[in-house]
């Protein structure tokens, strides 16, 4: 239960609809336990036919209040027969009971009322701060993490602690008061057969609890499993093209059935183990209730001690407790099916994001001087990437790094912009220590462009306003120009308004590559930021997309990573990279003249 007690303190901020709730819980516990007490005098009216004058009984103290509330009760149905008559009697205690019973369903309802606001509101704050968590995580918690599982946290685990929070509420207040008020009226109709009921309760809750001992274990199992086949189900989707093209539908076909099925059998183990909370418990409930009726016969008809129309009222509040005995079982299943949940749910929240700011960062609002890289290193799990790195990349500038897949090109772009931070060494921007620098003003600092053009299932305007939520209408056509992406722009359909689908699927990839540069272009910072911004593309598109590339980078501090490096002969400085670190660098002609790395690398692509 200690995941789940964390959990519950989403609960703080609705704590007015959960006294409420619990207001009115109250109110339905007393006022179900008067409408089954209000029998008992209908009971009386319709099947004592042997009535005689009774004398007003004497309070002789609380030691006799039993007798006296009895006596007292007897007095009082006969004198309002004797005075109104047996049927006008009766109809006035019907329309009692049904009075008790529109109060007690009124309570109910306000009771749901309120616990829907707060059940609602744990649910929209628990998932918006697992979405905060999500989107301040840094990449490198998502190439541990599968994203389904994540999806399935926020989807599943999230609603299966929202239906608990209410199980809770029933489990700690209505349920047991309706017990208790329906104990008492037993105790004061007869303590002896309520002996009984004593003796019965402890052992139904002990076989109950042995039956949930496992549920919150495989309800684990279970919400685990759907993280699965819902990671398997992303990758399904992203990677449809590539599935079809090399038909291996079967394969993903029999990994997703595989974990469905697992899935299918652990929900059968907890739901069956579920199921039987309520069938046990009424059947310990019909049990005591047998056990009742043989014991109160007993004091009726032999030791003539109980008037039969109260043991008829007692054997009705006594099966007013199974209701929520039954209620009290299936709550605490659910708590410990949630308890799991719970647990998943924290693990997020409290997972540590290794990237974060230092206490009141530098807010940094332009780039002056220079960007230095010093004697930096950096490993992605046990092998170093980059090893005692070091670079200058002065203001207005534009350095290449170039190098063979694996030499560490882009993760210098990823630790400039601090996705990812250096195992030793530093990067200083105008000698600040990105570290220092808060993320958001560092990252206010520079646009990104990146081989994989990533847009959103939304309008070309909002996918561009991305960095600028508030550019202006003349801004986004200025930005379309720059990028070459303003002619196909004004041939769709609705404009800069038209849905580009999800990925931007609508569009080729020259299409999308050019609005990519043109969300980097409206962003307009001092520093660019280019990873193989042009190695996808078809020639036609790369001539486009290259000169877009060219006005952007004109009076701004560029990183190219280059695949193409007929794209970067114009660049200040050519870095070239073997193994994490830099075996040449200078402009394009020194470098093919020195017959090294870069004039081998030249020339393969020459002849490719």
């Amino acid at each position: 239960m200690n995941y789940f007690k964390k959990i519950l303190r989403y609960v703080i901020p609705y704590k007015r609809f959960a006294y409420l709730n619990i207001f009115f819980n109250i109110l339905y516990a007393l006022f179900g336990t008067l409408s089954f007490v209000a029998l008992i005098p209908i009971f009386e009216v319709i099947f004592n036919d042997k009535r005689k004058s009774a004398v007003q009984p004497v309070y002789e103290g609380i030691s006799k209040i039993k007798d006296y509330l009895q006596d007292y009760f007897n007095y009082f149905i006969i004198e309002n027969i004797n005075k109104y008559g047996e049927f006008k009697v009766l109809m006035y205690m019907v329309a009692i009971i049904i009075s008790l019973f529109l109060l007690k369903n009124l309570s109910n309802y306000l009771a749901m009322f309120y616990s829907t606001y707060m059940r609602n509101g744990v649910l929209r704050d628990l998932r918006n701060d697992l979405y905060r968590k999500v989107v301040q995580f840094p990449l490198a918690f998502y190439s541990e993490k599968r994203k389904g599982d994540t999806i399935s946290r926020l989807s599943g685990d999230v609603d299966e602690v929202k239906n608990s929070v209410l199980s809770v509420l029933e489990m700690i207040v209505r349920e047991p008061l309706t017990i208790i008020f329906t104990l008492i009226a037993m105790l004061l109709i007869s303590a002896k057969l309520t002996l009984f009921v004593f003796l019965f309760l402890p052992i139904s809750g002990f076989i109950i609890s042995k039956i949930g001992k496992s549920l919150k274990r495989g309800s684990l199992k279970v919400q685990q499993e759907q993280g699965v086949f819902l990671s398997i189900l992303e990758e399904t989707m992203g990677g449809l093209r590539i599935i079809k093209a090399f038909h291996a539908e079967n394969i993903f076909q029999k990994k997703f059935e595989d974990s469905n099925q697992r899935f299918y059998t652990h929900s059968n183990k907890v739901m069956n183990k579920q199921n039987l909370a309520s069938p046990v418990s009424e059947l310990l409930g019909i049990i005591t209730i047998g056990v009742l009726l043989v014991f109160g016969g007993y004091l009726v008809f032999i030791d003539k001690t109980l008037e039969a129309s109260f043991f008829i009222g007692y054997i009705s509040l006594a099966y007013n407790i199974l209701t929520p005995a039954k209620a009290i079982a299936k709550a605490s299943y659910s708590i410990k099916r949630a308890d799991g949940s719970a647990q998943r749910i924290l693990e997020l929240l409290e997972a540590e994001n290794t990237i974060t700011d230092i206490e009141n960062p530098v807010q940094k609002e332009g780039f002056d001087g220079v960007i230095s890289i010093k004697n930096i290193s950096f490993k992605y799990e046990d092998q170093y990437v980059l090893k005692d790195f070091s670079l200058e990349i002065p203001k207005g500038k534009t350095v290449a790094l170039v190098g063979q897949s694996g030499s560490g090109k882009s993760t210098i772009a990823n630790l400039l912009t601090r996705f990812y931070d250096v195992n030793q060494g530093s990067i200083q921007i105008d000698g600040v220590d990105i570290k220092d620098i808060s993320k958001r003003s560092l990252r206010g600092l520079m646009g990104i462009v990146s081989q994989d053009s990533i847009l959103f299932n939304d309008t070309v305007g909002n996918n561009l306003k991305l960095g600028k939520p508030l550019a202006s209408d003349v801004e986004l056509m200025e930005a379309a120009e720059i990028s070459n992406s303003y002619e196909f722009i004004k041939d769709l359909p609705e404009g800069f308004e038209t849905n580009i689908g999800d990925s931007g699927n609508k569009l080729s990839g020259g299409q999308k590559q050019r609005l990519s540069i043109a969300r980097a272009v409206l962003k307009n910072p001092p520093i660019m930021i280019l990873d193989e911004a042009t190695s996808a593309l078809d020639t036609e598109s790369e001539r486009l997309v290259q000169d877009a590339l060219e006005k952007m980078m004109k009076n701004r501090t560029s990183i190219v990573i280059a695949h193409r490096l007929s794209t970067i002969q114009n660049a200040d400085n050519i870095v070239v990279l073997s193994k994490g670190k830099i075996v040449e660098q200078g402009k394009h002609q020194e470098l093919l003249e020195k017959k090294g790395v870069y004039y081998s690398l030249v020339e393969m692509q020459s002849l490719a």
